[in-house]
């Protein structure tokens, strides 16, 4: 486990650098800057701005200044008169420098406000998405060819098909325009979770359908099942002691992407329902054009894809002893 453990934190700190690299030339490449706007600033504040966030830099020189722990201390000073604000202090000590358009915030500033609002986002979404898949797709293997397994593959289709932005927009048609159940927008209470978490978690309750369907299937069909059965146990019992375990193998190796695919795909559904969350800023930082900002929360995203797909790989070791961690 220790060399499975060090070989994953060494490819990680590889695939960390590749991401920060390709993104953040990418940015630069792209025409427009964080200070261009609808008025024209004078020539010479232009490049008083540029000088102070090091944009005059040559884009090699930005990057090392950016990444590495380089002038830590040099520049700690040099905004707001010296009173300790910070232009970069290096990724690598964990400082992911000022936002180029929220100026009295840093990038660690914004993201420690905002992620716990997506991560609860994210909770609420993943709730939906296991608790509507999960039984949806026990109830289809059990009623397989049944009007009840149809109808459940071909919602899920449809789930599997529709982006989360259509969905939302019939779920607000319905809960909030025609039976005025739930708010529109906003955040803060429990009813301003559930109609978000259901658009976002939706397509992935879909999906965990129909791996659940399939999982069980094959799991129902094994010699074990069958001498459970004959053994004279309860069908309930059965499913839910042995045949449930096993079913559930496919869903979990699904979990680690998903659950990193609800938090980006927070994007939209934050800019829909006004949720002052992550994926809000990611949306404005590509707008605006706000370097920094962008590339903490690229960042944020590929820490937490990576994380959340090792945490896997031991989830499944402890489902099925059968499964050993690959060592070599």
């Amino acid at each position: 486990m220790t060399r499975f453990l060090a070989r994953r934190l060494a490819w990680f700190a590889i695939t960390l650098f590749v991401v920060v690299t390709i993104s953040f030339f990418l940015m630069r490449a792209v025409r427009g800057g964080p200070f261009d706007g609808e008025r024209r600033l004078d020539a010479a504040v232009e490049l008083n701005i540029k000088a102070r966030y090091h944009l005059d830099w040559p884009p090699w020189r930005q990057f090392l200044h950016y990444v590495g722990p380089f002038n830590l201390d040099e520049h700690r000073a040099e905004f707001l008169g010296g009173d300790g604000g910070r232009v970069f202090g290096g990724v690598l000590v964990g400082d992911l420098g000022p936002s180029f358009r929220y100026r009295d915030f840093t990038v660690n500033d914004i993201i420690a406000q905002s992620l716990p609002i997506s991560v609860l986002l994210g909770l609420v979404a993943l709730m939906w998405a296991l608790s509507l898949g999960i039984s949806a797709g026990i109830a289809s293997a059990l009623r397989r060819g049944s009007g009840l397994d149809v109808a459940i593959r071909l919602l899920a289709t449809g789930g599997i098909v529709l982006p989360n932005f259509v969905i939302a927009t019939f779920l607000v048609l319905v809960f909030v325009f025609m039976l005025g159940l739930l708010p529109v927008a906003g955040w803060g209470t429990l009813k301003h979770m559930l109609l978000p978490g259901l658009a976002l978690g939706a397509p992935f309750a879909a999906y965990i359908a129909r791996l659940t369907r399939t999982g069980m299937l094959e799991v129902l069909s094994q010699d074990y099942i069958r001498t459970a059965h004959a053994k004279g146990l309860p069908a309930r019992l059965v499913i839910l002691r042995h045949a449930l375990k096993g079913g559930l193998l496919p869903v979990i190796s699904y979990l680690g992407p998903a659950t990193a695919g609800i938090l980006t795909g927070s994007l939209v559904i934050e800019r829909i329902f006004y949720i002052p969350g992550t994926g809000s800023h990611f949306v404005n930082s590509a707008l605006n054009r706000d370097y920094t900002l962008s590339m903490g929360v690229t960042i944020l995203y590929t820490v937490l894809v990576y994380g959340l797909n090792t945490v896997v790989d031991f989830a499944y070791t402890l489902l099925d002893p059968r499964i050993k961690l690959e060592e070599e």
